[in-house]
């Protein structure tokens, strides 16, 4: 089976790609068109596992390139998005542009191209701040940011090409995923390079809760979808189906490290009031029955053992060689 992959040059999407080969599938990377030719994450793969990439250069924003990438290809896997909370503040409208009218393109471009199914990468980000946990699938959405709002929105769009025009679309909502090769402006990249190379930890809000889930998880659990006909038309929560807070996260990571360092709050780190998320804990009762999946990494075990994996990556300094440094104490 031939599968496209948008965003494939990112955290999520180059774990993903990996995964794929692995399952001998034939995989057409899309990666953002930029004037360096880089190809993000897949730059640092073998070249024997390169050699194995259908490359293209391009972006989801354009209908024609999208309908013309679509020809020979029996799935999409939509990774290509802006995911960044604190930019989603200032440039709402790319986050539309990209998020909504790329899937957009996507969408239309499949039907013209027959394709046999489309998984929709979507987030938990959608649910807010739930009046409960664990969440199920038919909670009330509640977009608390601009991405949130975003996804929502292509979320919705992806259901309703299913519904109209009957186009085989699975949305797969992952939980916070995390691992190496994550943007050090993400929380746990953010704990453990500050935790190893500054004089001390400063973060946001230390009382939310988040669901972590470790990326050989997400990505198994997006693969589990591929030609599964009952995930059509379906919403599919991923996540650990356990929670922890920021501030417990943090000690854990120092205590694994076997480092001690003051943990402060940072106001830029910090989103308003009523756009911050409190808590996030996965049901992920649908995943089991419809995908046959569950996490390996999953519990407070699971979570130490994915954070070992995840600390090991970034302890490597030819790994930090792919991050500004300045992002460690942003």
């Amino acid at each position: 089976m031939k599968i496209l992959v948008t965003g494939a040059e990112g955290f999520i999407g180059s774990h993903l790609v990996e995964g794929l080969l692995k399952k001998g599938h034939k995989v057409k990377a899309l990666v953002l068109y930029n004037s360096f030719n880089s190809l993000g994450w897949i730059d640092t793969f073998q070249n024997s596992t390169k050699k194995k990439i259908d490359v293209i250069l391009g972006d989801v924003r354009d209908k024609e390139f999208i309908d013309r990438s679509l020809i020979g290809v029996d799935v999409v896997i939509n990774l290509a998005a802006l995911i960044s909370i604190p930019y989603s503040y200032t440039a709402s409208r790319s986050y539309i542009e990209t998020n909504v009218t790329g899937l957009l393109n996507i969408l239309s471009a499949s039907i013209n191209r027959k394709i046999k199914q489309v998984i929709q990468i979507s987030t938990s980000e959608v649910y807010g701040t739930p009046k409960s946990v664990p969440i199920k699938e038919d909670f009330l959405i509640n977009a608390q940011s601009p991405y949130a709002a975003s996804k929502v929105a292509a979320d919705q769009l992806a259901l309703s090409y299913f519904k109209s025009y009957g186009l085989p679309v699975s949305i797969i909502r992952p939980f916070n995923t995390y691992g190496p090769r994550q943007s050090t402006r993400a929380i746990i990249p953010t704990i453990i390079t500050q935790a190893l190379y500054n004089d001390k930890i400063e973060i946001g809000s230390l009382f939310p809760k988040r669901d972590l889930l470790f990326v050989e998880d997400t990505v198994e659990g997006i693969i589990s979808a591929i030609g599964n006909k009952k995930s059509i038309g379906n919403i599919i929560n991923i996540g650990s189906g356990y929670e922890i807070s920021i501030k417990e996260l943090a000690k854990k990571i120092c205590r694994l490290l076997n480092i001690n360092k003051t943990l402060k709050t940072k106001k830029i780190r910090k989103r308003p009031n009523k756009s911050e998320v409190l808590r996030l804990l996965a049901s992920t009762q649908k995943a089991k029955k419809i995908l046959k999946w569950s996490p390996k990494n999953k519990g407070a075990k699971g979570l130490e053992l994915g954070l070992i994996k995840t600390i090991n990556w970034y302890k490597k300094k030819e790994n930090l060689k792919y991050f500004k440094k300045s992002n460690f104490y942003y």
